[in-house]
């Protein structure tokens, strides 16, 4: 059965340049989307946060050069704490998907997966699934 599932991600880019936030972005999006089966009609919405070392570029250009021109989008900055991780591009999605809660695969890549190694291990597997009509992404 369907249902709206919530998948978190995150990677860090190796300096604050707007061409590689939107790159590194775009990275991390193809990659969710492959570990969870999803295409872009299954996208409801992409809410991202950057570090405040990070500011010369948005990183939802990403999203609209992978051809989701239709998703909501929102950017905004991490809360600065002490010693946190720099230069982290975040992503909450918003998708509908037929996988239980268990099933998703959150992302972190690069120095991200410091974030949450138990989530950064890689991919269980490799999820296909029939489009819903919608299209795929690629990088």
């Amino acid at each position: 059965m369907t249902a709206v599932r919530a998948i978190r991600g995150a990677i860090q880019v190796d300096r604050d340049e707007a061409s590689l936030i939107v790159a590194d972005t775009g990275t991390l999006l193809v990659e969710i989307m492959g570990r969870n089966g999803l295409v872009a009609d299954d996208i409801i919405s992409l809410f991202f946060t950057m570090t405040p070392d990070l500011a010369s570029g948005f990183p939802a250009v990403a999203a609209r050069e992978l051809g989701l021109v239709d998703v909501p989008l929102m950017c905004a900055t991490e809360i600065a704490v002490p010693n946190a991780l720099s230069r982290v591009v975040r992503v909450l999605a918003h998708v509908n998907t037929d996988l239980s809660r268990g099933d998703v695969e959150h992302v972190y890549l690069r120095g991200a997966g410091r974030l949450r190694p138990d989530l950064a291990a890689g991919p269980r597997q490799s999820r296909q699934r029939q489009s819903r009509g919608g299209s795929s992404l690629s990088a």
